[in-house]
């Protein structure tokens, strides 16, 4: 086996996934994340067709269901609060309430992801990557904290606004497709008493609205604000202050129990808000750096993927270097080559949901098909 040190960028879903198979397969591997800590809040994810077989295979797939968002029905409700639609079949995060599926909060699945991979793994947090330099025979790494660090291979699993992808491929904006779309989640308390249930208000004229939905055994909500924007809005993704001003500006005057909401989200500490937005690239990999989920190929939230893709695309990147025997030319080759169609077939997945959202939140009758026929059934394969 060669090429054995592995750098990992991103400790969210692909970057702890990689890492319990890399170390399952004897490499050594650290993890850099700019958080002080794995990082909490964010909106609830979906574990998936072959992303429920890989997590199976890793053996937390019972850890995952054990923390299941528990959701019995969602509602549609108008400014003053009437209900103008309701169904117990099915919600506007987690679609079908009958399938095999998982949601899940994007930190509870990190944190199992992350514990699966054992002592084995080097956590770098606090710090970030700032320089990469291929040398002849790995990668010269620069960190922000100033240390300099030589690995065989660094993956990028680092998200949207990946830094590995800018320091390794260029610009974001050579990468990135926006799809008219802006997303906000943070955390508030359960004031409404809601159980297991899923809440949204659509603003006037068919934009999107605000709602909410239990978690944590009915004692949180995470709310979910989205609006539509054509054109990419101009603002600092790390500066949350500006973020939550957007927030207040395009939500002025809005009814139901959105007003309230933002106030909780104006001293959230786990406020995320980002474009709906896609990553396409010829090529996942260049030299000795290879992307893996949204750094490289984000479907945006629109598809309901994103987190099976990533946890697919580690197992698979993870399984073709063993399979080469480190040979990184060979395996980077193998794992575009196994992944790609699945990769399309989902991000076109994003377009078709968008549709089926709005029609959803317009108070229509939605057939929400089974996200394995939609993409064709993929299988993962044995390494």
């Amino acid at each position: 086996m060669k090429n054995t040190r592995i750098l990992i960028s991103g400790g969210s879903v692909g970057g702890p996934a990689l890492a319990h198979w890399l170390v399952r397969y004897g490499f050594e591997v650290a993890v850099v994340e700019i958080t002080p800590a794995l990082r909490r809040g964010g909106q609830a994810v979906d574990v998936r067709g072959p992303a429920l077989d890989v997590a199976a295979r890793m053996g937390v797939l019972k850890q995952i269901g054990d923390a299941r968002v528990q959701m019995t029905g969602m509602s549609m409700v108008d400014g003053d609060g009437n209900e103008l639609y309701r169904s117990e079949e099915h919600t506007v995060t987690g679609g079908d309430l009958a399938s095999p599926d998982i949601e899940i909060l994007r930190d509870d699945l990190s944190q199992i992801l992350a514990d699966s991979a054992g002592d084995g793994v080097e956590w770098l947090f606090g710090d970030s990557i700032t320089a990469l330099e291929e040398t002849a025979g790995g990668v010269q790494v620069t960190f922000r904290s100033g240390t300099v660090r030589e690995f065989d291979l660094v993956v990028g699993a680092d998200g949207l606004h990946s830094n590995t992808r800018r320091l390794a491929f260029g610009p974001e904006q050579d990468y990135i497709r926006h799809l008219g779309t802006y997303l906000a989640v943070w955390a508030a308390p359960n004031y409404l008493g809601l159980d297991r249930w899923q809440m949204f208000h659509q603003m006037p004229g068919g934009s999107w609205g605000g709602g909410v939905m239990t978690v944590r055994g009915n004692t949180e909500l995470r709310a979910y604000f989205g609006f539509e924007s054509p054109e990419p809005l101009d603002y600092d993704y790390r500066d949350q202050d500006a973020q939550k001003q957007i927030m207040l500006e395009r939500f002025a005057g809005v009814g139901w129990e959105l007003p309230r909401l933002l106030e909780y989200m104006k001293a959230a500490g786990d406020f995320h808000f980002d474009a709906m937005a896609q990553i396409h690239m010829d090529s996942w990999s260049t030299g000795r750096v290879v992307l893996l989920g949204d750094a490289g190929y984000c479907g945006s939230p629109l598809s309901g993927q994103g987190t099976s893709m990533a946890m697919v695309g580690a197992y698979v990147l993870a399984g073709e270097l063993k399979a080469a025997g480190g040979d990184h030319e060979k395996a980077f080759a193998a794992y575009e080559s196994e992944l790609r169609g699945y990769v399309t077939a989902n991000q076109e997945l994003a377009l078709t949901n968008k549709a089926r959202v709005e029609a959803q939140q317009s108070g229509e009758t939605v057939d929400f098909q089974d996200f394995g026929d939609i993409v064709g059934g993929y299988a993962v394969k044995e390494y």
